[in-house]
């Protein structure tokens, strides 16, 4: 497999595998849907939609979401539509495949109310940056003359994955690999760090089956998220000189996700 992917790094893989939690099996078969959904909401989605918007600073917490999301209670429009629309992206990901198309699509849904219409689903074509809370630059993204190709080798990476045989540890290894990769490339003008956090479960879901959406990443992230920007920040400031060799303290918090 390492011979065949293009942009995602293996190398890790084996020390993964011996640093994960040995009851990972048994933590993931002991997952179940909250007693609260029903065939029109979904629990565990309004958890990853209300966490994830939460990382990337919305003023939104998990109580109201549930009112406005299972009893139809209303709020004021700004408070809800952005979290509906990563709600509907969760929603798209359930019932459809994880693949380059459909990707598009999920970020076209969950970017709705944050690009202009012409920037949703769309690769970016300019410089992209991260900044920090103070304006210093915390990241530089890949370039817009590298991008599109850096995405179609995740695209590629993610096909393969899909295709081979992997046990439960190797899911989760590759899963957050596909979320590290993406946000490093950056390939969206906004809605990036949501798109990442959704792929990663997308892709467990594709080869675990749907036990997966009621995993609490997104939660676990934003519970330690000055931990999460760190190790996000641990590879380098730009993107041609990222190091992979020390991405281990990211990839091992979605694991951490099945003690919450």
């Amino acid at each position: 497999m390492k011979e065949r992917l293009k942009v995602i790094p293996i190398d890790l893989l084996g020390e993964y595998c011996r640093q994960v939690n040995e009851n990972l099996p048994s933590l993931f078969d002991g997952l179940k849907d909250a007693e609260i959904s029903t065939d029109t909401f979904s629990f565990y989605t309004s958890v990853a939609t209300v966490f994830s918007s939460k990382i990337e600073g919305e003023d939104i917490e998990l109580d109201s979401y549930i009112k406005h999301k299972k009893f139809g209670i209303e709020f004021l429009p700004d408070y809800t539509r952005k979290i509906d629309d990563l709600y509907n992206a969760y929603s798209f990901a359930e019932n459809n495949p994880l693949n380059k198309k459909n990707i598009a699509k999920a970020h076209q849904l969950l970017s709705k109310h944050i690009v202009a219409k012409n920037y949703q689903g769309k690769i970016r074509t300019h410089n992209m940056y991260v900044s920090t809370s103070d304006g210093k630059i915390a990241y530089v993204a890949a370039s817009p003359f590298e991008v599109e190709g850096e995405m179609k080798k995740l695209y590629a990476d993610i096909d393969i994955l899909i295709g081979a045989k992997m046990n439960l540890q190797q899911v989760f290894f590759f899963a957050a690999l596909i979320h590290l990769v993406f946000v490093k490339i950056h390939p969206f003008n906004d809605g990036n760090g949501r798109t990442g956090r959704l792929l990663e479960k997308w892709f467990l879901a594709q080869k675990l089956g749907d036990k997966a959406w009621f995993i609490q990443s997104e939660k676990n992230y934003y519970l330690q998220h000055q931990i999460y920007y760190n190790n996000l920040s641990r590879l380098g400031l730009e993107y041609q000189d990222l190091d992979y060799t020390k991405s281990m303290p990211f990839l091992l918090m979605l694991p951490g996700a099945l003690n919450i």
